[in-house]
């Protein structure tokens, strides 16, 4: 049964920095695709950022410039390191995985069928 544990979420000012991570359990991750995915109240869950099988990635144009992703094929976690944090990053943070190489389609929320429990980031004064 494939696990995915998300970490390192928290409270943190308007202009500071947060890392994520994505650790897998039962699965190789370097073997599939993963996309950190977030969801504010009242809002649809919305592609952040991604990364396919063959290590190309992808960003949303919401936080482009300012969060980046990547991979640790012998740790199996993928991170997302966040900067310049802004109000409107404010969400619950998922991370999801699917087998294979789906870079076209990694900031589909659909694309994916494991996800994790979610890590809160809130960001605030």
């Amino acid at each position: 049964q494939v696990q995915l544990v998300e970490s390192g979420g928290g409270l943190v000012q308007p202009g500071g920095s947060l890392t994520l991570s994505c650790a897998g359990s039962r699965f190789s991750l370097e073997d599939s695709s993963v996309g950190w995915f977030r969801q504010a109240p009242g809002k649809e869950r919305e592609g952040v950022s991604c990364i396919s099988r063959d290590g190309r990635s992808r960003v949303s144009d919401s936080v482009k410039g300012r969060f980046t992703i990547s991979r640790d094929n012998v740790a199996n976690t993928v991170y997302l390191q966040m900067a310049s944090l802004k109000l409107a990053d404010t969400a619950v943070y998922f991370c999801a995985t699917i087998f294979g190489d789906y870079y076209a389609t990694c900031l589909r929320p659909q694309t994916f069928r494991n996800w994790g429990q979610g890590t809160q980031v809130t960001v605030s004064s």
